[in-house]
């Protein structure tokens, strides 16, 4: 069959100016992340004696993270440290007021639009490593069974040793060398994946279309994002960062939650009679995050129940806790697709909600009000934060759909293999998904959701970003 990989240039600004996202700061703004220093001194232990790594893409500047991971006797005991960005901006200040605006970093293939200015968050206030920087450094023990068994806060004093990514993380996991810092990572990860499945968790397994370059930015292609072991077992450190989090401000009645609802019925059903349809046997009991993690990755079948399953994660939102929330029960306040009480606090480089609820977190562990600056702004966040999300969600889409339709501009008729990922509801076609070119697109005339199939191009137009697919 013909295949076309490679686009030529694409230009991703004409996407910047519809969202009207722009890299340039205020002059301001950007003189003070020049000139960021570390403002909140007092009270700060060091903690540069713990051998911190950070596991990033390879290319990021920005460092959030950085973890240290510990096999006890009675479990683990898991440092995370995360940039202090409260240290770095004054309320009020030039900075504060941009990136109240932005809400979160806008990522685009060519680049990305930061929410802070690069001298802070990708100097001053990233976590590189062999050099000290603050940090409000997260000390969480877990049991064997998964539970989390005690939760600290602090500021701190810390130093990276050493940049890890996940491809490098995995072949070490393989060659039996991993770093002592993260020796425990994968045991720990996948105690916690089946602490969270045990409660009803969800873990989406879709296929991440990634738009690369080739030949420095002169043509782009589509590539399926790896997606290894590491990845997941890295994000169980967030989360479970992230839920001590969520717990500490659920119980204390003040700040910011990610929040999912349960899934409805509805998706429920709709997941378990896509099963039926597909002949894919649900053990007795299981719950649909246990059915969805018990599916075989290679299977056609997979990808289409996943596609279904996706109907289960909807709703997500933010919620900023007042008198009015305590009323409301855990399940109104949780994100089901955690299993639990979730708050974002492990990206405050490039989510701006995070440096609040991190904020609320300090005072509440040091059994103090959150200051001022912090309850003025919280019941703003999710007004913002929503906006935001809707923001990045766009530019992604549109970068996506602009590159597939200039991938096969040319290929008008060619053939390609093809899984169908969804039936064809209402008036919205059938989808079905391309691995080779990574593309995701309509179709006309395919067989049943799970079904392998052959494809045709009908329609590929880079001025509306169009892709159109004939089964064979």
């Amino acid at each position: 069959m013909q295949r076309r990989v490679f686009a030529p240039a694409i230009d991703f600004d004409q996407i910047r100016r519809e969202l009207d996202v722009t890299e340039e700061f205020p002059a301001a703004a950007t003189a003070e992340a020049e000139s960021a220093t570390d403002r909140l001194t007092e009270g700060r232990v060091d903690r540069t004696d713990i051998n911190l790594v950070t596991i990033d893409p390879p290319g990021s500047k920005d460092l959030d993270q950085a973890l240290h991971i510990e096999a006890t006797d009675d479990g683990f005991t898991v440092h995370y440290a995360i940039a202090d960005v409260a240290a770095l901006v004054a309320p009020g200040g030039p900075i504060d007021t941009e990136s109240l605006r932005r809400g979160q970093t806008i990522y685009f293939p060519d680049g990305s639009v930061p929410l802070h200015p690069r001298p802070m968050s990708e100097g001053v206030g990233s976590l590189m490593p062999d050099q000290t920087r603050p940090a409000v450094l997260w000390t969480v023990t877990v049991n064997h069974d998964g539970d989390q068994t005690g939760v600290h806060v602090e500021r701190a004093t810390v130093r990276s040793r050493e940049r890890l990514d996940y491809a490098g993380v995995m072949a070490a996991h393989d060659a039996g060398t991993l770093h002592p810092s993260i020796a425990a990572l994968p045991a720990f990860g996948q105690t916690r994946i089946d602490w969270a499945l045990r409660r009803g968790a969800v873990q989406l397994d879709l296929p991440d279309q990634e738009i690369v370059p080739h030949e420095g930015d002169r043509a782009w292609t589509l590539q399926i994002a790896p997606h290894t072991p590491a990845d997941q077992w890295n994000a169980q450190v967030s989360l479970l960062v992230g839920m001590a989090a969520g717990r500490m401000q659920r119980d204390a009645g003040v700040g910011l939650l990610r929040t999912l609802p349960p899934a409805s019925r509805e998706a429920v059903d709709d997941l378990r009679a896509a099963a039926t349809h597909l002949g894919v046997a649900w053990a007795d009991g299981a719950s649909p995050g246990e059915f969805l993690a018990s599916l075989p990755a290679d299977a056609p079948t997979t990808l289409a129940l996943m596609s279904v399953g996706a109907r289960l994660m909807r709703g997500a939102g933010y919620l900023a806790l007042d008198e009015s929330s305590a009323a409301l029960d855990d399940a109104a306040v949780a994100h089901a697709g955690v299993g639990g009480v979730y708050s974002h606090v492990t990206a405050p480089l490039r989510r701006l909600g995070d440096r609040y609820a991190t904020e609320t977190c300090l005072a509440i562990a040091a059994g103090q009000e959150p200051p001022q600056w912090v309850l003025d702004v919280l019941p703003t966040l999710p007004k913002i934060m929503a906006s935001s999300d809707s923001t990045a969600s766009t530019a992604e889409r549109r970068s996506v759909d602009l590159t597939e339709a200039v991938v096969l501009a040319d290929q008008i008729g060619a053939r390609f293999d093809a899984v169908v990922m969804r039936d064809a509801r209402g008036d919205k076609p059938a989808e079905v998904f391309i691995s080779s070119p990574a593309i995701i697109g309509g179709c006309e005339g395919a067989p049943a959701a799970g079904t392998a199939c052959t494809v045709e191009v009908v329609e590929a137009d880079p001025t509306t970003s169009r892709v159109r697919f004939r089964a064979v």
